[in-house]
């Protein structure tokens, strides 16, 4: 094939229609113009012929295309020209070597021009319109990843012209890194020859905020497969990804929001929930009365709004702090949307809020300081009822304003936060009240006694459980002895409340009657079975099976023995003076309610000034720790007990609790004391009325000793009536003991098992006053049975001058 004569037309041109040809010679000077290429370009065959051909191009040649024409090999793809006038055009150009004498003799240059396909082909200007007009963002890269063409919707969103951005990467044009995904992803589509798409969340030049974006880059090819360039599509779903992530965002409120039965903890949740998602700011604020778990009052009319602030986030200066009050006039939008029961949103520049702040400068000059531009109110409200509102704030440098669609998604949060805040305001309700039918079964305060020094504690679960059954109880006996006692109802709420005060009361009235531990137990048993069926009521049997442990011991000062058992409770510590720390090994009978199985007894003598520690397992099990631990962590503890028992109770339960226990815990620690000889006079009295005298005599003495002379004629009386008796209807060996206690204590002991009855002797009866004249002598007396008999006993009250030494 000959090169064409210089400034002459290629012999074919004439009759190609659409295409524009060229020559050009080895050096890559153009040696032949056809009028195709003139029309093309604007440049005539007389100003062409002669020019490099290199200077009609807007923008290099393509790395692969220089290797392949550097190699003698031919190349097509698309190319953007410049026109004469110096408009760009883009073109498919294809480049054949041209061969003469065996060797290369120039190239033949062809192009298709989007002009000449108009005229030419039907489709062309349909093709052109599409990618200009189309409504979509569309670019067209070269197989470098440098820009050609860009439609107008992506001008816009560059924010350039496509002169501008022509021959550019994207990130030379937008330096954001967040750009950097949709370069490298033009750069692996026209590496692969894959499509691929990808979500990004960025900020165009082209817009003032940033949009999510919906981006598919496609590989341009030729027949044969080749690359020569790559389209890259946006979609703007910025729409769709809001609604999808407030979808997920109230999918994701039903996991955060709620997770507890605590107001404040609640509204915390929400707080931390719509911040940063919905706003830059907010803050909950709750009627007194949600918080006390009430039923809040109607709104006030004619007056503000009192508010207590419970959450806030971000915790910023100048804010009104969690636990204060927060007031609002009564046309502020927060008492508007109570009122109304729906939510609103405002710019700062709305006239109801301008009036709003002119009547607050400390809100107004916050709202400066932070440069507030608009704001949502939201109430709280759950069945009917008002609980409190959300106030959400926008401020710069966002620039986003509230629109409808938050409105909802806000609306939509504070509705499930409103229905979890009232679960737990009646949670707190119906604890509120389990926890002061709890504690007024509990001992109101324990009396002075002479056998121990005792002190009491008992915490509630912290928990969603609510409170338990757990209680101790401190019953003075007769005889300066004291009954120790600790149990656990199972179950917690107010049945277990309820349950728990009917035990002790019948563990008191048991206990009244001077019961040994074992049998005490067994009639306990007895009436929790009774319970758990309804017998003792006569109605239904419980929904949910009565069941409990108790511990109770009966400590004698004068002994100085202990008699302890146990139904189903753990062990008892014992802390002796001089340190040592170990458990009592009762004999664990089982459970209250089981029936059928004896208790048994233990008893140990405990030396003057030994600790006595009962506690329900909610102060040794945890979740973290198994009961062997938290019986080694209980020993630790009480291996630093000081002499002050209130200081002893705060070192055991801050070394076994952190915070608020998971279950309730009773803990009762008591430290013995000893009535020593000084304090307890006793004789042996020989079954012979005659030695009645002498008793007396023997009373009357020892009480001029104690200083207690005015005491002296009653008890004369009752000592005479008491041996009188013992001598007369029971049986050897009798014996007497006197006490001075914080009461004298008279005691006759005998080896009968009949007990003596009370009756009201008539006019003509020679006998049967004694123990009327006993009774109405003395403040208490009565009857309790030992292992060897009986022992009446009565006290009487000393003056208080008259208290006993120690």
């Amino acid at each position: 094939m000959d090169t064409p004569a210089t400034g002459g037309a290629h012999p074919d041109a004439a009759f190609v229609t659409g295409v524009a040809v060229a020559v050009a010679a080895t050096d890559g000077v153009l040696t032949g113009w056809s009028p195709g290429a003139q029309r093309l370009l604007g440049y005539s065959a007389a100003a062409a012929v002669g020019r490099p051909a290199a200077d009609l191009l807007a923008s290099p040649l393509p790395e692969a295309a220089r290797e392949q024409l550097a190699g003698q090999e031919g190349w097509a793809g698309t190319v953007v020209l410049r026109r004469r006038d110096g408009r760009p055009v883009e073109c498919r150009l294809q480049v054949l070597p041209v061969v003469a004498g065996g060797r290369g003799a120039g190239w033949l240059l062809e192009a298709v021009s989007p002009q000449d396909e108009e005229e030419g082909c039907e489709p062309g200007p349909l093709l052109r319109w599409s990618f200009d007009q189309s409504p979509f963002p569309l670019a067209i890269y070269d197989a470098e990843g440098r820009f050609l063409r860009v439609n107008a919707r992506m001008t816009q969103q560059l924010g350039a012209s496509e002169r501008e951005v022509r021959g550019l990467r994207t990130t030379e044009h937008m330096p954001d890194p967040g750009f950097g995904a949709s370069e490298r992803a033009v750069d692996r589509v026209a590496a692969t020859g894959e499509p691929e798409s990808f979500e990004n969340y960025v900020r165009v030049p082209g817009e003032p905020f940033a949009h999510a974006w919906m981006v598919h880059v496609v590989p341009l090819k030729d027949s044969a497969g080749l690359v020569h360039g790559v389209q890259l599509a946006a979609l703007d779903f910025s729409e769709q990804s809001a609604a999808r992530e407030r979808l997920a965002l109230l999918n994701e409120a039903g996991s955060r929001i709620g997770g507890s039965l605590d107001v404040a903890r609640t509204a915390q949740e929400l707080a931390d929930m719509v911040v940063p998602a919905c706003g830059d700011l907010v803050s909950v604020d709750l009627f007194d009365a949600v918080l006390r778990g009430e039923e809040p009052a109607p709104l006030p009319v004619g007056g503000p709004l009192v508010l207590r602030r419970v959450a806030v986030r971000p915790d910023m200066p100048g804010l009104v702090p969690i636990g204060d009050v927060a007031r609002y006039p009564e046309f502020s939008p927060l008492e508007r949307c109570l009122v109304t029961g729906r939510g609103s949103l405002h710019r700062i520049t709305d006239p109801e809020i301008a009036r709003w702040l002119a009547q607050d400068p400390d809100r107004a000059a916050l709202a400066s300081r932070y440069r507030t531009h608009s704001l949502l109110a939201v109430p709280l409200r759950a069945r009917c009822t008002n609980l409190g509102v959300v106030l959400l704030a926008r401020m710069e440098p966002s620039v986003l304003q509230y629109t409808e669609d938050d409105l909802r998604i806000v609306e939509e949060l504070a509705a499930h936060a409103a229905v979890c805040i009232d679960n737990a305001r009646r949670y707190t309700r119906e604890r509120t009240a389990a926890l002061a039918l709890q504690r007024s079964l509990l001992p109101q305060g324990i009396p002075e006694q002479a056998a121990v020094e005792v002190v009491g504690r008992y915490l509630p679960a912290g928990s969603q459980a609510g409170v338990g059954g757990d209680w101790f109880d401190v019953i003075p006996l007769s005889g300066a002895r004291v009954a120790l006692v600790v149990g656990d109802v199972v179950g917690h709420g107010l049945h277990a409340s309820a349950a728990m005060g009917r035990l002790r009361t019948a563990v008191r009235t048991l206990a009244d009657v001077d019961l040994p531990p074992e049998e005490l137990l067994a009639h306990l048993d007895d009436l929790v079975i009774r319970l758990s069926v309804g017998l003792e009521t006569a109605a239904e049997a419980p929904t949910t099976d009565l069941g409990a442990t108790c511990l109770y011991a009966v400590y004698d000062p004068v002994s100085r023995r202990c008699s302890l058992a146990s139904a189903g409770h753990p062990w008892p510590a014992r802390v002796t003076p001089d340190g040592a720390v170990d458990y009592l090994e009762l004999p664990t009978g089982p459970p209250l309610g089981l029936g059928g199985l004896p208790f048994e007894p233990v008893d140990v003598e405990l030396p003057e000034g030994s600790l006595l520690v009962l506690y329900t397992d909610g102060l040794i099990e945890a979740s973290d720790r198994d009961v062997d631990t938290g019986l080694r962590a209980l020993g630790a503890a009480l291996a630093n007990a000081v002499p002050s028992l209130e200081t002893t109770c705060d070192i055991v339960l801050k070394a076994l609790l952190d915070g608020r226990p998971a279950d309730d815990v009773a803990l009762l620690i008591a430290r013995t004391r000893v009535l020593n000889s000084q304090h307890v006079a006793e004789w042996e009295v020989l079954p012979d009325p005659a030695v009645v005298a002498e008793v007396r005599s023997r009373t009357a003495a020892q009480l001029h000793a104690w200083q207690l002379d005015e005491l002296a004629f009653v008890t004369e009386l009752v000592v005479s009536e008491l041996v009188t008796n013992a001598i007369r209807y029971a049986t050897s060996p009798i014996q007497l003991r006197l006490i001075k206690d914080r009461a004298l204590i008279c005691e006759v002991s005998d080896a009968s098992s009949t007990a003596p009855h009370l009756r009201r002797a008539r006019i003509l009866d020679e006998g049967g006053r004694g123990l009327m004249l006993v009774a109405q002598l003395t403040e208490r007396w009565g009857t309790r049975y030992t292992g060897t008999g009986k022992t009446i006993w009565a006290e009487q009250p000393i003056p208080s001058r008259g208290g006993p030494a120690r």
